[in-house]
């Protein structure tokens, strides 16, 4: 699926389970460098909590390769993966999901954890506003400085922005395409590279 949806802005959400409280944050993360920044901003927000569980997909909801969760000291399975179980049905995609907990004095055992963890999660995903990502691809392009209009027209048609242009002999434009778009082009332009973004 090359588009996804991706959280519009930070959400938040608060549970109380036997005193301890819960504290859900639903953050957009371009990549697992920002999901790992969002995590540790957390962790620095909220020295004082006894844990900073997460799940994240730091790309496409499908892509197995860009899945990561933590129990940060909780007994295994009892925190992460509830967490990213709720995001990954969630559809959403480069979202970062991180549940602090302040511990109220009551221990839970391992399914009271798993269930409050996975509550906070779906609390804070419940309702979260959502845009559009559209994957796109960054393609230069060669041409005649006669084909120049029609090409930036071509480009504008499938949604797409030029980001650079070089005159020399010839026009070098480089240009953001969304890869779900059919983008045809006149012969005798030559791309000269691709790159997906």
């Amino acid at each position: 699926m090359l588009d996804y949806l991706i959280p519009a802005q930070l959400k938040t959400a608060e549970i109380e389970i036997k005193r301890s409280r819960f504290l859900a944050f639903a953050k957009h993360t371009k990549g697992s460098l920002e999901a790992k920044a969002f995590i540790q901003h957390m962790k620095d927000k909220y020295p004082d909590a006894r844990h900073h569980c997460h799940a994240f997909i730091a790309g496409s909801p499908k892509d197995s390769n860009h899945y990561g969760f933590s129990d940060d000291g909780e007994p295994s399975g009892t925190a992460g993966m509830p967490i990213f179980t709720h995001l990954k049905y969630s559809d959403l995609g480069e979202i970062t999901l991180v549940v602090v907990r302040y511990f109220g004095g009551t221990k839970l055992g391992t399914g009271g954890l798993a269930k409050a963890y996975g509550d906070a999660a779906r609390e804070v995903l419940l309702d979260i506003k959502s845009i559009q990502h559209i994957s796109t691809e960054e393609q230069i392009l060669e041409l005649s400085f006669a084909q120049e209009a029609q090409v930036r027209r071509q480009i504008e048609a499938v949604n797409g922005k030029i980001k650079k242009v070089e005159y020399g002999q010839t026009v070098k434009l480089t240009a953001q395409i969304p890869i779900s778009q059919e983008f045809e082009l006149p012969y005798s332009v030559q791309r000269l590279s691709k790159s997906t973004i």
